[in-house]
């Protein structure tokens, strides 16, 4: 098999990103798919030696199973390798591995006297069900969770950080109540909490119930004995749901849910992605220079909000891919065709693009430091604001068409600090209520935004 550099990679998972790919590549890589084959394999082999009714496959001794663990403590990229060399001859992946096996284990009278009990009644899709299961389940723990905990946890350092910096709001691209910098950021961490929550929970499923789910070949060898609640037991030992009812394959519908929910995490974080870049460029935040980082190859000045940019169209990658996933997956033709084996093996590129997504974003939330000046000068700007809690506290007195009168004063009109003050003073409402409408600027007019922002 021929070595590429990865200068040399069609991907740019496995090219310019690799690096920050590590992580997933035990779980996806084509060796980490015959790894996870091979654990189940082993597993279904010794828990048949384990079950009495089988008579012709006795309890293996202490070295007969350490011989079938360390296939698998052992088994690295040297090893993917010689399974590949054989499936070029029988063209088929899990067969390929099957004869692996018992080659490694030729000289292991004990294991060979019943090898013919490695892969008993199973067809390949029950070791690739469980196989792609305990993949996601390790990537969707140690890696994705992981980073995405890292975002939600910087975004919500900055919400509690910043709860009180006041910050114009733009609905419609237009200057609107004020809310704080910290809230918007706190609204960000509620989604994506849920987001997660719904990352958790879904169960992932596995069978190993035969060609077409019926245990046919199984009780065809032993008929009275109770292989669903045998393989019930075998696949919830790996902490998976098992799925009594299936076709060949596993019909992957809670894989679908999987990729639906980071897809909808990633969708939020691409909300976050283009506000941020819109907040960058009104000078709300500013980035952290790295002396020796270029921003434009020909304007000196630039400091491009990359991180966000970079982050948004890995996520757009990402979502891409992952939709595709959920729509694909849970469609086989009759009992079973091949055309999910090919859309699974781009899982780890779809969650690849979304790890990058939230790496690039991480960094780009590290490097922001709030500009103060720049959000109060933008709030200075805006008394027209101000027309929303005028015109409400006029309704509550009884005041005649409020809402008109402030229409009249403001719509398209920049409203000063005075005009706003000696339209207040000309109104008829109780004294006390004037003094609270004269003491409100665009910079204290937030709500309850602060004290929600320290909530999160």
């Amino acid at each position: 098999m021929s070595l590429f550099h990865a200068l040399d990679a069609l991907s740019p998972v496995d090219g310019r990103y690799a690096k920050k790919l590590d992580a997933l590549r035990p779980c996806f890589s084509e060796s980490g798919l015959i790894r996870h084959r091979l654990l189940i394999e082993i597993e279904w082999f010794k828990a048949l030696a384990a079950e009495p009714a089988f008579h012709e496959i006795p309890p293996f001794s202490s070295g007969a199973l350490a011989a079938l663990d360390g296939l698998i403590e052992n088994f690295g990229v040297e090893q993917a390798r010689e399974v590949k060399e054989i499936e070029t001859r029988t063209n088929h992946d899990v067969k390929a591995l099957e004869y692996w096996i018992k080659g490694r284990l030729a000289d292991n009278s004990e294991i060979m006297r019943v090898s013919e009990f490695i892969h008993f009644a199973c067809t390949s899709e029950d070791i690739n069900n469980l196989s792609h299961a305990l993949m996601i389940q390790a990537a969707r723990r140690d890696a994705m969770l992981p980073a995405l905990d890292s975002v939600i946890s910087r975004l919500r350092e900055l919400a509690r950080l910043h709860a009180d910096v006041p910050m114009l709001s733009r609905t419609h691209g237009q200057a609107a109540t004020p809310t704080t910098l910290g809230k918007e950021m706190a609204n960000v961490v509620y989604r994506l909490d849920r987001a997660r929550s719904r990352i958790m929970s879904v169960p992932l499923l596995g069978k190993i119930n035969g060609a077409v789910g019926n245990y046919n070949a199984h009780l065809a060898a032993y008929p009275e004995y109770d292989w669903e609640g045998f393989a019930r037991r075998f696949v919830e030992k790996f902490g998976l749901e098992f799925n009594p009812y299936t076709i060949q394959i596993e019909p992957h519908d809670a894989m679908a849910e999987l990729f639906d929910a980071f897809a909808r995490a990633n969708t939020i974080l691409t909300d976050l992605d283009r506000d941020i870049w819109g907040y960058v460029s009104l000078g709300f935040f500013r980035q952290k220079l790295k002396a020796d980082e270029v921003g434009s190859s020909t304007m000196p000045h630039k400091v491009n909000p990359i991180d966000f940019e970079n982050s948004e169209g890995n996520l757009g990658l990402a979502n891409a891919l992952l939709r595709h996933l959920s729509e694909k997956l849970p469609i086989s033709r009759w009992q079973r065709d091949l055309t999910d084996s090919t859309v699974l093996r781009n899982m780890g590129v779809a969650l690849g693009y979304t790890l990058l997504g939230y790496d690039s974003l991480l960094r780009g939330l590290n490097k922001l430091e709030v500009d103060g000046d720049a959000l109060r000068a933008d709030l200075d700007a805006n008394w027209d604001v101000l027309a929303e809690p005028v015109q409400t506290v006029m309704r509550r007195y009884g005041v005649a068409n409020p809402y008109e009168k402030l229409k009249e004063l403001t719509r398209g009109n920049r409203v000063s600090r005075e005009e706003m003050r000696r339209f207040v003073q000309s109104l008829d409402i109780p004294g006390e209520a004037k003094e609270r409408l004269i003491a409100l600027t665009p910079w204290n007019y937030i709500g309850k935004a602060a004290e929600l922002a320290r909530k999160i």
